[in-house]
């Protein structure tokens, strides 16, 4: 049998699903729902608890909680920006720098963009004014003076690149596995130290194959799931074993 704090959870999720909860608007208070489903606020903050997890409510401490959607899902059937896959869903959503440099490539940058000097920026992503996303992006020498010639709250560096140089992002190789917060990253998204984030890993390159951009791109839990659609005889997945010896990768920054 669910656990009183899990059906209250079911109930306001039903809501958020439904409509009756829009994107941007708060949910009861605390006491609010306690009396409407004759439960402890205990119980009751154990329950908003789960979909402040799940992504559908905002995470924010001594305020009410703001809603911020249904399950929201990424499709790799084509290859778009976060910005770009925002606006598409009808998303409130933002970008800002924390921190930019030019530096020296390594050896496994030079492999994928080419070598020389590359620009390294860390930005945080919102969705709905909550922080969902640090993207730890790598330029290649090329594209670096454009990239930083936006502003540092640019939307969308994707779109701003082509409306400014017609660069076109046209292929991506992107892996996809789970990490522990660092210590930067929690402060960011406001999760605890070592909670789980989902990270994307890309590489994009325009049509003629020239290396733009490397991209360690980390998730809060449950602010958006992927979503690939495949058959037998299409499938663009490929599993792959990952070496626990060497699962961290490369850091950028202090992650």
């Amino acid at each position: 049998m669910a656990a009183r704090y899990e059906l209250i959870a079911d109930d306001l999720r039903e809501g958020i699903i439904s409509g009756a909860y829009p994107v941007g608007s708060q949910l009861p208070s605390e006491a609010e729902l306690a009396r409407r489903h004759g439960a402890a606020r205990g119980t009751v903050r154990q329950a908003v608890a789960v979909l402040a997890a799940e992504g559908l409510v905002g995470s924010r401490q001594g305020a009410r909680r703001i809603v911020l959607g249904a399950a929201r899902s990424q499709s790799f059937a084509e290859l778009h920006s976060f910005a770009q896959w925002a606006r598409a869903g009808g998303h409130r959503f933002g970008g800002q720098v924390i921190e930019q440099r030019r530096r020296p490539a390594s050896a496994a940058e030079t492999d994928r963009l080419g070598g020389g000097e590359v620009l390294e920026v860390l930005r945080l992503r919102t969705l709905e004014g909550e922080p969902v996303l640090v993207e730890r992006t790598v330029y290649a020498a090329w594209v670096a003076p454009a990239v930083e010639a936006l502003p540092a709250d640019c939307e969308s560096v994707t779109q701003a690149l082509y409306d400014t140089t017609g660069l076109v992002c046209a292929y991506g190789e992107h892996l996809i596995d789970a990490v522990a917060a660092g210590t930067q990253d929690a402060r960011l998204l406001g999760v605890r130290r070592g909670s789980p984030l989902l990270r994307q890993r890309r590489t994009t390159t325009t049509q003629e194959g020239r290396p733009v951009e490397s991209s360690d791109d980390r998730y809060r839990a449950g602010s958006v799931a992927f979503s690939i659609r495949n058959s037998i005889g299409a499938n663009p997945l490929v599993r792959q074993a990952i070496d626990l010896r060497s699962a961290s990768g490369e850091h950028m920054f202090d992650s």
